[in-house]
């Protein structure tokens, strides 16, 4: 098992805590536990372990984490794989001890921020594994669970991928309708070089070899080759190499991955890492009580 996280996969501290804050208070409400508050006294602890039941990419434990401290400020956590490694089935991942009661209130959103993620991170392995050797980069997009997205984009550098752009305020993306609606690339480009700071990188879609030529006409750093056969997506590269950086996307999968990533294409950009990955099976499995 991998013991050390990846450089660079770090979630910032604020976040982790706001996610924790807002999900314990969907699950507790007004009331707190009704179900363990009365059963379970105020000073009982107890300790536990988190589980994977499937082999998986670790992604999620600051969350879970989070989750018990912010119920018990003195729960003691202790990671056995770190976000970033990788676990058998059936591996203990995590070992928690503090009181009893924080213990069983944060069990489910510990979990649900744990499996979300470390579904993401697994699934990304799989796509990095398949392009390994190739140069290709396995990128996300903004397919993300509205609220998640900053979360969602750390379990996939978790699982070796990148990020694309968090939101519509950091990089351009010009699409197809952009151009439909402004009356060519060219007049969208010239209203763009007004506004783009120098730091803003301008990446253009385009969906056939007119379209990249096209493109390629106009000082842009990146072409995303939407949709295209393998083919058309070995000429699109060989006329854009050396000049801008090139991603595939649209329709993109674990079968068909590989042969993209032989095209000689920058980045592939897969939809699926966030919006379609199966949550990890994984469990809080109780050790002892004191």
């Amino acid at each position: 098992m991998t013991e050390t996280a990846p450089f660079g996969a770090e979630l910032p501290r604020y976040l982790v805590d706001q996610a924790v804050r807002e999900a314990l208070q969907e699950d507790l409400g007004l009331a707190g536990d009704i179900t363990t508050d009365p059963i379970i006294p105020h000073d009982a602890r107890g300790a536990a372990a988190i589980l994977v039941r499937e082999p998986a990419r670790i992604a999620g434990l600051d969350l879970a984490e989070a989750t018990f401290r912010a119920l018990d400020p003195q729960a003691v956590f202790t990671r056995i794989v770190q976000d970033g490694g990788e676990a058998e089935a059936g591996a203990t991942v995590a070992r928690i001890e503090g009181r009893t009661r924080a213990l069983l209130t944060g069990e489910r959103t510990a979990l649900n921020f744990f499996g979300r993620l470390c579904g993401i991170a697994t699934l990304t392995a799989s796509y990095v594994s398949k392009v390994e050797g190739t140069g290709a980069r396995i990128a996300c997009t903004r397919k993300t669970t509205p609220g998640l997205r900053a979360l969602e984009k750390y379990a996939v550098r978790c699982g070796g991928g990148v990020n694309h752009r968090f939101g519509l305020y950091d990089a351009v993306l010009v699409k197809d309708n952009h151009i439909a609606a402004a009356g060519g690339l060219g007049v969208a480009l010239e209203h763009l070089n007004k506004r783009a700071g120098h730091m803003v990188k301008i990446e253009v879609e385009v969906d056939t070899l007119d379209q990249l030529e096209d493109a390629l006409r106009f000082p842009v750093d990146a072409v995303l080759l939407d949709n295209m056969d393998v083919p058309t997506l070995k000429t699109a590269v060989a006329l854009a190499k050396g000049k801008v950086l090139t991603e595939a996307s649209g329709g993109i999968n674990l079968e068909t991955v590989a042969e993209i990533a032989d095209t000689g294409v920058d980045l592939i950009s897969v939809g699926a890492l966030t919006h379609s990955p199966r949550n990890l099976d994984s469990s809080l499995e109780w050790v002892r009580t004191r």
